[in-house]
């Protein structure tokens, strides 16, 4: 899903500074009403956690941005106040996005075995009536519910923890006082279009780096055919399970590398009050890469779970196979829409 924007009107001819500061206070209220609302939510029992986690996703949102603005305009900011913010945001962002990576996988990885197991007339999926697609599913639900729950139980311990409170009370400062470089004041709101184009020259730097050749066919099985070029351990062995995660894990990085750049891209055009147009649909897309990998690496694991039967396995290597070419239908799409997104000047403004 993607953020829904989050901004403040900024008056015309307003400086850097001014500009920076409206944006991450108004960022910071919105951190600071969505906390106690996450606190209470991750007072539930897993199970009864609402699927929309509305707190949390209004947390998320807002420590996104924030550190976004960080990021990307880092020069503005007193620079040791910024990094020691941003680095409590990084800590809270991976606590809050551990339980609902855990949920996506489990709704991904559970449709995709009731869809291939369908026993439709017309389209019978290919596991229809496999003798161990049921055991497939009750490991899965097993494993992630127990991942789940040690998510919650983390994120339930820090929402109260001393680090938390202290990270609060950064919000509440920030919101009368964001502690600006000594010439931020001076400087044009303009002067902050550069930096929004060095935003935008990282992520076509990084889409440059993309084998988007390779993903020119929404289901051509690529990443799964390179498996073979992995040198067996032995004559005539498989490779090893690790070497292939591995190779799957460091296929799969520079295209999650370019989610965050996009995601960085957003917000900086969000503090700049420019159009964002065709981001959105680039973002679901990497989403989307992101769900299907993560969602084949846990059936992977969950096939070389000791002691279960071969027919388990059998069903979990073919969950795993279908996720990755949901990987590559992802790439695919992206590869699509990357060179039809309208610039709107966006590479220009690295010159301003």
């Amino acid at each position: 899903m993607t953020d829904s924007p989050m901004t403040a009107p900024t008056a015309p001819g307003a400086s850097a500074g001014e500009v920076l500061s409206g944006y991450l206070t108004t960022q910071a209220g919105a951190f600071l009403r969505a906390l106690p609302q996450a606190v209470g939510e991750a007072g539930s029992r897993p199970g009864s956690l609402p699927a929309s986690a509305a707190g949390a996703d209004d947390l998320l949102r807002a420590a996104r941005r924030i550190g976004g603005a960080l990021h990307t305009f880092g020069p503005v900011f007193e620079p040791g106040w910024s990094g020691e913010l941003r680095t409590e945001l990084r800590w809270l962002l991976d606590l809050l996005g551990r339980e609902p990576g855990y949920r996506r996988r489990a709704a991904r990885l559970l449709a995709a075995l009731d869809s291939l197991g369908g026993t439709s007339a017309d389209t019978p999926g290919m596991l229809a009536g496999h003798a161990g697609t049921p055991k497939a599913r009750a490991l899965l639900e097993r494993q992630l519910t127990l991942a789940r729950t040690r998510a919650h139980t983390s994120l339930l311990q820090e929402l109260r923890s001393s680090r938390l409170h202290a990270l609060a009370d950064r919000m509440t400062l920030l919101t009368g006082d964001v502690p600006l470089a000594g010439d931020a004041a001076g400087r044009s709101g303009a002067a902050l279009l550069g930096q929004a184009g060095a935003a935008f020259a990282a992520l076509a730097a990084g889409v440059g780096r993309l084998p988007l050749d390779r993903a020119v066919q929404p289901y051509g099985g690529d990443g799964l055919h390179r498996l073979a070029a992995l040198p067996a351990p032995r004559s005539g062995a498989a490779p090893a399970p690790s070497d292939a995660d591995s190779l799957i894990a460091a296929d799969d990085e520079p295209w999650h590398r370019v989610r965050i750049l996009l995601k960085r891209m957003r917000y900086a055009l969000e503090v700049c009050g420019a159009p964002a147009t065709g981001l959105d649909g680039l973002a679901r897309a990497l989403d989307r890469h992101r769900d299907a990998s993560d969602a084949a690496a846990t059936a992977s694991l969950a096939a070389r779970t000791p002691r279960i039967t071969p027919a388990t396995a059998y069903v979990l290597g073919v969950v795993h196979a279908d996720q990755r070419l949901e990987v590559e239908a992802a790439r695919y799409a992206f590869g699509v829409q990357w060179p039809k997104l309208p610039h709107h000047g966006w590479h220009e403004w690295a010159t301003v």
